[in-house]
């Protein structure tokens, strides 16, 4: 007898598309994500209404400083407390949203052989790149920190927010075919959801157990109510 089998999702993600490739999906969905695809346009309110539980700002071409639509919407994002993962294009929407300026650089990167250095871990790992923008690590704003620079040439490669469940890496960390060294930054994403989910549970228990006391209280006062006096 044929069994079917029907994959259980755990985490709904909204994906914006601004090139995004199937493989980041791919890997997302292997992580038990239900996602979402919406247009590069798609207005902050339109995907807060889709409930999410994190989202991802894709790949994709270009200058990022002429998407000034995409990066009044990102800001409107970062109001949120929804855990946001930034790839490439997004990586440096993500930067330009917070103030931090962009370059173009000398030499582009492009290829699957470029090592970068992870200072989170103090490992040495190789990416795929495909870039010619690069983020200014001066002008990032206070909240933010460095987490990857390239070997090759120092540039910028990551960035976590310290105040927000949001980070940003500028290569593929999915690259297929080609280094998935860096492919625990979706494993990375995950763990971010999985804290804000508990947070925001653990807030919702707060809210209900306070109301269930306001309840019981209003309920205690009525039945403690001195009945008055007859004549």
């Amino acid at each position: 007898m044929d069994k079917k089998f029907t994959q259980k999702f755990f985490y709904h993600i909204v994906a914006y598309d601004f090139g995004i490739k199937r493989s980041i999906l791919k890997q997302l969905n292997n992580l038990n994500c239900r996602i979402t695809v919406v247009p590069a346009s798609t207005e902050a309110r339109h995907v807060f209404a889709l409930n999410p539980d994190g989202i991802v700002l894709s790949n994709g071409p270009g200058d990022p400083e002429k998407y000034e639509y995409i990066i009044n919407n990102v800001q409107k994002l970062l109001k949120s407390n929804i855990p946001i993962l930034g790839i490439c294009l997004g990586h440096q929407l993500l930067a330009l949203s917070e103030g931090a300026k962009i370059f173009k650089m000398k030499f582009g990167h492009h290829g699957t052989n470029h090592p970068v250095k992870d200072l989170e871990r103090n490992k040495i790992i190789i990416t795929s790149q495909n870039h010619d923008f690069a983020v200014d690590p001066t002008t990032l704003s206070k909240n933010m920190t460095i987490t990857h620079i390239s070997m090759f040439d120092g540039t910028l490669q990551g960035i976590q927010f310290i105040d927000k469940p949001v980070f940003s890496f500028q290569g593929h960390p999915e690259s297929g075919p080609g280094p998935q060294d860096a492919l625990c930054l979706f494993n990375k994403f995950i763990d971010l959801i999985e804290k804000n989910l508990y947070t925001k549970n653990r807030k919702l228990k707060c809210q209900n157990d306070q109301a269930l006391l306001s309840l019981d209280k209003h309920a205690n006062s009525i039945i403690l109510e001195p009945k008055h006096a007859e004549h």
